[in-house]
Formats: C-alpha cells, sequence, structure tokens
C-alpha cells in the first residue's frame, strides 16, 4: 500500500494535475441549467462520466476530485465512480468541507465549516475508494479585509481538516483561496496572500501536520478582477512564485493551484510563465475546475451526440495544462 507521501508525490509528478469535479449539488445544477441541462441527479451523473471517461485523460491528471454524490454514483458500467478512476490510473479525493458560512462578527468575510464529525467522514471515504481530500477556505479582500480574526479561524480549521486527514489515511488538500473579487491591485493580493500563507503554515506545524505528506492549492497571485490596472502573464508568474518562496516550506512536495475564475487560457499561461522562474523545492501544477471542464460542459449541452465532442474539449484544455509544466 502507498505511504501518504508516495501518493502526495504522485499527485504533481509527471507533468500531471488535479481535476476538480467537486461542485456541490447546487453549483452543478445551476451550470447545467445555464448551458440549457435540466438539473438532475441523473443529468448530474452523465456529466461527471463524461468527464472521468474522457480518453487518456490518465496522461494529463492524476486525480480527479468528487462531490459526496458522485463518490456514491456508478458509472453506466456499474462500476463506482472512485473504482473507475483506480481502473483507468488516476486517484479519486473527495471534498469534505460543508461549505463557507458568515463568521461571526466579522461582516463580508466566511469561515469554511464541516470539522464536526470528519473523522467519521473519512472512514467512510476511505472504505468507497478516495485516496485524498479537499478542504476550500476563502479569503477576501475589501474595505478593512481581511480581518486577522479570519485569516485565523479559516487557516486554523485547515490545519485540523489535514490533520484528521493523514490520521485516517488522506492526503490533504489544503487550499487557501484569496479571491479575486474585487479592484484590489497585484501588491495587495501578494501582501495578503504571504499573510495567509503564513499563518497558515504556523498552524500546520502546530497540528503537526506532515508537510512532505500534503498537497497545497493556492491563488495564483493575480490582481483583483475589477481592478483597472491588470498585469502582465510575467509579472503575475514571477510574484506568484516570489510570494510562495517566501512562505512555502521546502519539505512540500507540490503546489497545485486554483484557476479562481481566470479564463481557461490565462490560466494556462500563467501556470506555463511560471515554469521558467528559476530552480524551486516544489512542483508546479494545477487543480482546476471550470479552466478544464468550461469549455467540455460547453460543447456537451446534454447532447449525446456531442458527448466525443465535449471530451476532446476536455482533452485539448488538459494537454495544454500538462503541457505549459
Amino acid at each position: 500500500m502507498a505511504t501518504l507521501n508516495e501518493i502526495a508525490r504522485d499527485m504533481v509528478s509527471d507533468r500531471r494535475g488535479i481535476l476538480a469535479a467537486d461542485e456541490s449539488i447546487g453549483t452543478m445544477s445551476a451550470r447545467l441549467e445555464g448551458v440549457g441541462v435540466t438539473a438532475s441527479d441523473e443529468n448530474r451523473r452523465v456529466y461527471r462520466e463524461l468527464i472521468v471517461t474522457t480518453p487518456d485523460l490518465v496522461d494529463s491528471i492524476s486525480g480527479v476530485i468528487l462531490a459526496d454524490d458522485t463518490t456514491r454514483q456508478k458509472l453506466s458500467d456499474g462500476r463506482t465512480f472512485p473504482q473507475a478512476l483506480k481502473d483507468m490510473g488516476m486517484l479519486a479525493g473527495i471534498k469534505v468541507d460543508t461549505g463557507a458560512k458568515p463568521l461571526a462578527g466579522a461582516p463580508g468575510e466566511k469561515v469554511t465549516e464541516g470539522l464536526d464529525g470528519l473523522r467519521e467522514r473519512i472512514a467512510e471515504y476511505v472504505e468507497l475508494g478516495s485516496s485524498f481530500a479537499k478542504w476550500r477556505a476563502v479569503i477576501t479582500i475589501g474595505d478593512g479585509i481581511p480581518t486577522e480574526r479570519a485569516v485565523r479561524a479559516n487557516a486554523h480549521a485547515l490545519a485540523r481538516y489535514a490533520g484528521l486527514c493523514q490520521e485516517g489515511g488522506l492526503v490533504p488538500i489544503v487550499e487557501p483561496e484569496v479571491l479575486m473579487d474585487g479592484a484590489h491591485s497585484l501588491g495587495q493580493c501578494q501582501q495578503v496572500t504571504r499573510a495567509v500563507l503564513r499563518v497558515l503554515f504556523d498552524e500546520l506545524d502546530l497540528m503537526r501536520v506532515r508537510l512532505d505528506s500534503m498537497v497545497l492549492k493556492p491563488n495564483m497571485v493575480v490582481a483583483g478582477k475589477n481592478c483597472p490596472e491588470q498585469p502582465g502573464v510575467d509579472l503575475v508568474a514571477q510574484t506568484t512564485v516570489d510570494t510562495l518562496r517566501d512562505t512555502v516550506p521546502a519539505e512540500v512536495p507540490g503546489i497545485a493551484f486554483l484557476s479562481g475564475g481566470q479564463s481557461p487560457e490565462l490560466a494556462t499561461r500563467h501556470l506555463g510563465a511560471m515554469q521558467n522562474c528559476g530552480d524551486l523545492p516544489w512542483e508546479l501544477t494545477y487543480s482546476f475546475g471550470r479552466a478544464l471542464v468550461g469549455p467540455a460542459l460547453e460543447t456537451w449541452r446534454g447532447d449525446g451526440a456531442r458527448w466525443a465532442d465535449a471530451q476532446r474539449a476536455l482533452s485539448v484544455r488538459a494537454v495544454a495544462n500538462a503541457a505549459a509544466r
């Protein structure tokens, strides 16, 4: 049986990335309805079967993060999603948080919940075939925020989650996302991202989380989407790498960036530019959701005749990101 360190390294190895297909039922239903597909359990299942059965996906994708409902569903051939992924040479992951909720006494800020009962849920997900897990915290930049209270609350929850995962036999993906929402500058994003990562690794150390058996999933350091001055690709890449060098210990096997609402093409260009920023102690890869599967959903639109075309659209994005590494 592979150790957690071996699984973590496999997740970021061989130019491959991690596909995030863990949207909640509400989010996935809205995306289906947005392309004219009726939101139902069966349509959500069919769409995710389209994703995971894309030919040669294993060449670009090491693992797929699933939602709870997908983990319990089966493909049309009767295999569970985790079993099908294993058969195709990919790892199955599971989203275990229960969402970001308003933080008491902190207007405009949220803390991610889901620690209650997590030890027992992890044990069940291991039985269902999961090899790794994901927990997402969200940090907003705005007038007077983020506060230290919000940063520490989210970092503490991430660290407790990571410790429980490793205790229970799952590799934790630790995801502190500084949101693109707003008009903040590149410099403001760098300042907040640096502060968040420093607090996060303090909390991980306090909880005795093994850094060599986790994957970090941070935001890229970018200007807010409403900022009038948008930096170039090379500047974003260098600023992001500089921020990580300041904050992320070398023991971490890999950093798998989220796309955070960037266009598929721009996220790929940023990832590619980072590979030219000198020698780094960790692998730099991707863990994209919409930036990978968005074109496939737009192509499919619930039409079985477009199944192969939709899979080709996903394959193009996955191959492009692997090539960018």
